[in-house]
């Protein structure tokens, strides 16, 4: 696996990774179309935030996408390359990228990301109902702060 700055061109295989990703999240509402969600990516995530794309075999099978600051917009993996350390790998250079700590919002029912995120030495810092998502579902808001963590060893 490779880990690479996207590129323009890469906006459609992000794309098909976070269309792909969030159907697997059944008890989310499908707000958009996938056509409103490659205009999204293309237009609105490539562009506005730093992404990175994990590739396997020159195939686009995760992304990460930083916000500048302190905040990680998106982690997606695609389905089929799941439990293979994509997602780690992704997260480790978003720690690298953003060494002061960062943020992420989850919702609340999807338990494998929380799962992913708390072993990983991300905490639990504030749960909401969903007001301030599109889908307005429970979420919860994780963060990343170095200097909460323990000494390697």
């Amino acid at each position: 696996m490779r880990i690479r700055p996207a590129r323009p061109e890469d906006a459609d295989a992000v794309a098909e990774v976070f269309i792909a990703s969030f159907d697997t999240l059944t008890f989310l509402p499908k707000l958009h179309t996938n056509e409103e969600t490659v205009d999204f990516i293309a237009n609105k995530v490539m562009p506005e935030q730093e992404v990175l794309v994990a590739e396997e075999n020159g195939r686009v099978v995760g992304f990460v996408a930083m916000a500048h600051g302190d905040s990680l917009e998106h982690l997606y993996v695609n389905p089929d390359s799941q439990g293979r350390g994509v997602g780690s790998a992704l997260l480790e250079r978003a720690k690298e990228r953003m060494p002061g700590g960062f943020s992420l919002w989850v919702f609340q029912q999807n338990a494998q990301a929380r799962r992913f995120y708390e072993r990983r030495g991300l905490s639990l810092v504030e749960r909401t109902e969903g007001a301030g998502n599109e889908e307005r579902m429970p979420d919860a808001r994780y963060e990343w702060r170095p200097d909460t963590q323990p000494p390697p060893g």
